[in-house]
């Protein structure tokens, strides 16, 4: 019977995983089996880190428009109701970005939402 010779297949799979694994500590990048459970863990950890990144640039908004609209005399969820009731269209990220680099243009927002 023949053999099946399976060494490239096999090899090419391996340096897949090492050389996704370039940059780790110690055997973690040189060790095949240890480098494929790391390799696994970190696709893992990029996904989730993918949707922390949103929940935290949410946080970091939100931290920002509540202390340029408590500058202003209003408190974020009063700003927010009232941009609703006024029917303003700016999301949240537009507002900090307002309230960090156009300060006179978030307070005529806010102004607007004192006065309907």
């Amino acid at each position: 019977m023949v053999r099946v010779k399976r060494g490239n297949i096999a090899r090419n799979r391996r340096k897949k995983i090492l050389k996704f694994a370039k940059g780790f500590k110690g055997a973690h990048s040189r060790l095949f089996r240890t480098a494929n459970g790391q390799v696994m863990k970190s696709l893992v950890y990029s996904y989730v880190g993918r949707k922390q990144r949103k929940r935290d640039f949410k946080k970091l908004w939100i931290c920002r428009v509540n202390a340029a609209a408590r500058n202003e005399g209003l408190s974020y969820s009063h700003l927010k109701s009232g941009l609703r009731k006024s029917s303003i269209g700016l999301n949240l990220k537009m507002l900090a970005q307002l309230s960090v680099l156009d300060k006179s243009t978030f307070s005529q927002v806010v102004q607007e939402v004192k006065n309907s």
